[in-house]
């Protein structure tokens, strides 16, 4: 009863959005049909009427009903004319229906717009992008593949150039000039990878502002918005190159250990299978454990999956299991699993050695898999008076060696035992051309270019004995969240949305629309049929394929993976069923195979969402015979992917129907499913053969379901909650790079960089100490200026001076040496050396600095078992990491502008009227100056600068506050928790 009450309130938001939309509608429909009265010219003349009409001060939302009109009058202009779309003639049938229109006005307003299967997104977006195209400003439409956008921009692009409208479209592979003709479009066509790669390349790149290729991020429709913005989100954009070092040596030495590694556990694994279903009917306590140790030797063994098909042996294995994690039985619970040579952690996708699997690698070294405590040892180091300071300089290096050469040794380990164990061929990837290749979880596509981090792509490349390339090393990367977080307005349209309203309103504030159908949906969704093994459901999908195909109804049937489609593939072969593969290997041909699935008689296998945008269209005499018949042969992790599949039939009020296969051996089920009612009828008498259909099994899988759509989406919200904090430091590096980017001459923004550097170092230096150092204080500043400024400074320069003094000085003296300079250089060339000057600094350190935040995420997690909040910590950690980066940056900037020039004769003019300057001053003691520098090469530690703060001693404690609690830190801790986490500080204890 409760149900039925709140059914009668669900959806009325999206009611009260209808009913907003009627009169808009009915104008739009009145005035496209006075339109029909005028001539083409009059029509294409809209457009720039509608533009002035803009710049004077009218809304789009006034010019809507216009604009849309216009829009569909063009498409009733088009009707009957046939066009070239990538290299096949199409004819023009489409005219806007009112949901269509409906659509429009959701994109429009920023929202989602959740369209069915067949409802024409496509020609929707026309509408809302004609609108805000009248702007000038560059529009953007996203899509799955780059077939698509060249598709869509060809196809949909006849009504824009009828009404007077430039179309692009980006691709791979494109040089500068021909996407910056793209991007000066009015409505530009391409795909996700393709515009974040785009922003990654023009401000972390360009080496000048002709490189750059994008104008703005004003209006963007995103279609299939479900599978960018949310499958493909947990995955960041990454621009990289081959990093100097090459890591294959080690995977190449340690796989044939590793082999044997894994064998002897399949050995043991086998023996427990066998024990434990020889001791099931004597002693079933002992049964149980032996099959837990089974469970965390090997998840997907053969006879676990079969024994715990039986509901009451997996009722007490998750007993027990639960027991064993408790407190009181940890302990017991961890001998068990040493007496494995590794355990495997499915869920988390970890697999760890114990005890005996690191004695079974390494039996003459019992010291392998520790690491050397660096503090202590050099503690230890310091403590030895005898030796001399180059000794001891030795030792702690071939300390930090053995350190290095430990952490790669059991890092390769770690990555191979998860290749071996965790990653299976054409599951998770697939190997071509001698490459292993990544295939999507989520959409069965391969992803060129892409490659697992941490070296377990060099892992799996080893494991499979094809060529390992080199590590690589970040150049740029960004998420997808944050790069279309970018844009003024964004949107969005798919099929299946509504299921992920929650996600797109948390992190992108994007809601979701619901649009009805043109004509009412006559799908028959039938109940999931469920047995109790993969064989027993291959065997009945089968049968429903054989009786389809011989009476000429069409079938499309989804799988979940490459694997699974060969091996349906094969099945059907024996059982001589002509049918077509689409899966990751074949993704090239998706929308050519996908259109010819409604032909009478075909069977098309196809992995999860493989031909995404592409309409199928039934064949004749195909309606009669029910329509397209969608099979899913495993019920996938997210519900969404499920509706796209059910979504592939029933097209415009096309019959068409339904139903998944699904087996007690699938992952979905045997992970995440185990209890509930599901886990009830398991206690009865199900046998193997035997299927299972009902309305309350489907509810089960559901949520099933929903608990990993919440499970993703946490690792979703987690990954961006990381990558704001890397976000703002790229704005501001950004935002410094395009700076110097876009002015003629960069001087000013060099002295500002320079000068907050000489205040940092001006203040760490001479403040340090008190006054009783302040002639030692004076000497170090000087050594630090001579290394980066070629200057005779005296001590006298200094002394008695304030710091403000002592910066107005050294800004003074930097500008006089500089304006000496710009006289000598070739005035052509100048400012192209002072953007590179920047621009190298930038870069170097920026990559650098990307490495260095990789680490420190993979690392910061392990704080989490200390009681720290790794987030926070990962914050306090980047903003120093932030610091010392800049500080890096600043000093190359200083150090390079007098070290680089645009010919050499200047720098040698350069240097001689300085030396003459030298000579003059004290030559004697700049000559010592001079001669000393190299062994000076080190100044004092920098640290940040809180300028509100006073100075204080970067160790001296100090006592801050936040929300009425106090705490009494080092001061140079105090200054990143006031920097990042809200800190007030109160007193210098």
């Amino acid at each position: 009863m409760i149900s039925a009450f709140l059914k009668l309130f669900s959806g009325r938001h999206y009611r009260q959005f209808y009913k907003r939309c009627q009169p808009i509608i009915r104008k739009i429909n009145r005035l496209e049909e006075e339109y029909q009265a005028l001539s083409d010219e009059a029509i294409q003349a809209k457009t720039a009427e509608f533009m002035k009409r803009h710049a004077d001060g009218e809304t789009l939302d006034d010019l809507m009903p216009e604009a849309f009109a216009v829009v569909k009058n063009t498409a009733r202009r088009l009707c009957g004319k046939d066009f070239e779309v990538c290299g096949q003639i199409q004819r023009w049938d489409m005219v806007h229906y009112d949901v269509q229109l409906m659509g429009g006005v959701a994109l429009h307003s920023g929202k989602i717009a959740e369209m069915a299967t067949g409802e024409g997104k496509t020609l929707v977006s026309t509408l809302p992008l004609y609108l805000n195209a009248l702007t000038g400003r560059n529009c953007q439409l996203v899509t799955v593949n780059e077939y698509l956008a060249q598709r869509d921009s060809e196809w949909m692009g006849q009504i824009f150039r009828f009404l007077g409208l430039t179309v692009g479209c980006i691709s791979h592979g494109q040089n500068p000039e021909q996407k910056r003709a793209m991007y000066g479009c009015n409505i530009t066509y391409g795909t996700a990878s393709e515009f974040g790669f785009d922003y990654l390349r023009d401000n972390g790149m360009s080496s000048s502002r002709s490189e750059q290729v994008q104008k703005e991020h004003f209006y963007v429709i995103v279609d299939e918005v479900d599978s960018i913005l949310v499958d493909e989100a947990r995955t960041p954009l990454i621009i990289s190159g081959p990093s100097q070092d090459d890591n294959s040596g080690p995977y190449l030495k340690l796989k044939p250990d590793i082999e044997r590694l894994v064998r002897k556990q399949k050995q043991m694994s086998d023996q427990l299978a066998n024990d434990a279903e020889r001791l099931m009917e004597e002693n079933t306590d002992e049964a149980i454990r032996l099959l837990l140790q089974l469970k965390i030797a090997t998840p997907k063994h053969e006879k676990l999956l079969s024994l715990i098909e039986n509901g009451s042996i997996r009722r007490m294995l998750e007993k027990y299991e639960t027991e064993m994690q408790g407190d009181f039985r940890r302990e017991e619970y961890y001998r068990m699993k040493e007496e494995l040579y590794f355990t495997i952690d499915e869920k988390n996708q970890q697999a760890d050695l114990t005890e005996k699997g690191r004695v079974f690698l390494t039996p003459d070294d019992p010291d392998a898999f520790m690491l050397p405590d660096l503090a202590s040892a050099f503690v230890e180091i310091e403590k030895d008076f005898e030796s001399s300071l180059e000794e001891k300089q030795q030792k702690k290096l071939n300390i930090e060696n053995e350190f290095i050469e430990k952490s790669q040794y059991i890092h390769c380990i770690s990555q191979l035992l998860r290749a071996y164990t965790l990653y299976q061929l054409d599951d998770e990837y697939v190997v071509q051309d001698g490459k292993v290749m990544i295939v999507d979880d989520n959409t069965g596509r391969i992803m060129p270019g892409r490659r697992w981090s941490e070296g377990l792509h060099q892992a799996i490349e080893a494991k499979e004995s094809v060529q390992i390339e080199k590590e690589t090393k970040t150049y740029a990367t960004i998420t997808i969240q944050n790069y279309f977080r970018l844009y003024e307005k964004l949107a969005g349209m798919t099929g299946t949305a509504e299921t992920e309203a929650t996600e797109f309103n948390d992190i992108y504030k994007l809601g979701v629309m619901v649009i009805p159908t043109n004509k009412p949906c006559i799908r028959i969704d039938q109940d999931d049929v469920i047995y109790k093994t993969k064989r027993d459901k291959f065997k009945a999908v089968i049968t429903e394929i054989d009786g389809a195909h011989r009476r000429g109804q069409p079938v499309l049937v989804g799988t979940v993976s490459v694997e699974s489609s060969e091996q349906l593939s094969r099945m059907l072969k024996q059982q001589n069923i002509p049918h077509t593969v689409l899966n990751a290997k074949l993704h090239q041909q998706e929308a050519e195979v996908i259109a010819r699935a409604g032909q009478r008689g075909a069977v098309t296998i196809a992995t999860n969402m493989a031909g995404r945008g592409t309409d199928i269209k039934l064949g004749e005499g195909v309606r009669e015979l029910g329509g397209l018949l969608v099979l899913g042969t495993e019920r996938h992790e997210s519900r969404r992917i499920d509706r796209q599949l059910r979504g592939r039939c029933s097209r415009q009020g096309d019959p068409g129907s339904s139903k998944f296969y699904v087996s007690l051996e699938d992952d979905l089920m045997r992970l995440f499913a185990s209890n509930g009612p599901i886990a009830k009828i398991l206690e009865k008498t199900f046998q193997e053969g035997e299927e299972l259909a009902h309305p309350l099994l489907n509810r089960s899988i559901e949520s099933a379901q929903k608990k990993v759509e919440q499970y993703n989406f946490s690792i979703r919200k987690r990954l961006l909650q990381y990558d704001d904090v890397l976000n703002k430091q790229r704005e501001v590096v950004y935002g410094i790079r395009n700076d110097a980017l876009l002015q003629e001459r960069p001087k000013d923004l060099i002295f500002e960089l320079i000068e907050e550097e000489i205040v940092d170092q001006v203040d760490s230096t001479l403040e340090s100490g008190g006054r009783n150092q302040e002639e030692n204080n004076i000497q170090t500043l000087i050594k630090w200026l001579i290394l980066h400024f070629p200057y005779p400074f005296k001590p006298e320069d200094f002394e008695g001076k304030s710091s403000d003094q002592v910066v107005s000085f050294l800004m003074e003296k930097t500008k006089e040496v500089y304006s000496m300079k710009e006289g000598l250089e070739n005035p052509d060339y100048l400012g192209h050396l002072e953007r590179f000057i920047i621009i190298r600094a930038i870069d170097q350190n920026w990559q650098n600095h990307l490495t260095e935040m990789e680490d420190l995420r993979r690392s910061v997690n392990l704080r989490g078992y200390g009681q720290k909040d790794p987030l926070n910590e990962y914050k306090n950690e980047a903003y120093k990491f932030f610091e010392q980066m800049v500080g890096e940056m600043r000093r190359m900037i200083f150090s390079s502008l007098f070290r680089a020039s645009t010919n050499a004769e200047s720098y040698q003019e350069l240097l001689r009227r300085l030396n003459s300057v030298a000579r003059e001053s004290r030559p004697e003691e700049s000559a010592a100056a001079s001669s000393s520098s190299q062994a000076q090469a080190s100044a004092q530690p920098r640290r940040p600068v809180v300028r509100e703060l006073p100075k204080i001693g970067r160790n001296e404690l100090v006592t801050i506050r936040r929300n009425g609690e106090t705490q009494t830190v080092k001061f140079k801790k105090a200054e990143a928790m006031i920097r990042t986490q809200g800190w007030e500080f109160i007193s210098k204890d």
